[in-house]
């Protein structure tokens, strides 16, 4: 299924490109978030005649973004958790975990920005990244720690 895309999709494209997407893909993701248009001629012409207003709010959140990613750069989180002896958690720390966690600083951080990479089952420190906007990421330092 081909799509225009209205902001940046990590690893799909920039905004404006038309890429070729599976059809679940668009219409469970991409379609829904309202992060993509079909690829038609009718919905090229109004990508068109909105061009410069989405690049402006996009310029506008971007900017937005760095200024929250600035006050957060070296933010350091901590999240208590029960353990076994060895070090394992009982459960394993969440995107929610560390979005509530994150927000309890100051900084509102929704559990959709925070991008981990793998899951968090063990006591340590974690490098985690916040996704603020498309083109804007943090690294924070997420400290796990016993009860």
């Amino acid at each position: 299924m081909e799509v225009i895309l209205l902001e940046r999709v990590e690893k799909l494209g920039r905004m404006g490109e038309v890429v070729s997407v599976k059809p679940g893909f668009a219409r469970n993701y991409l379609l829904p978030q309202k992060k993509a248009l079909r690829a038609s001629k009718d919905n090229l012409a109004f990508f068109e005649s909105q061009k410069a207003k989405l690049e402006a709010q996009n310029a506008e959140r971007k900017v937005e973004a760095e200024k929250v990613s600035a006050k957060i750069a070296d933010l350091s989180v901590i999240i208590i958790r029960q353990s076994a002896e060895t070090g394992i958690l009982y459960g394993s720390v969440s995107a929610r975990d560390v979005a509530e966690a994150v927000t309890a600083t100051g900084t509102a951080v929704e559990r959709s920005q925070v991008a981990i990479d793998t899951p968090i089952k063990t006591l340590g420190l974690f490098k985690v990244r916040l996704v603020l906007h498309p083109e804007v990421s943090v690294a924070i330092t997420v400290n796990v720690a016993r009860t």
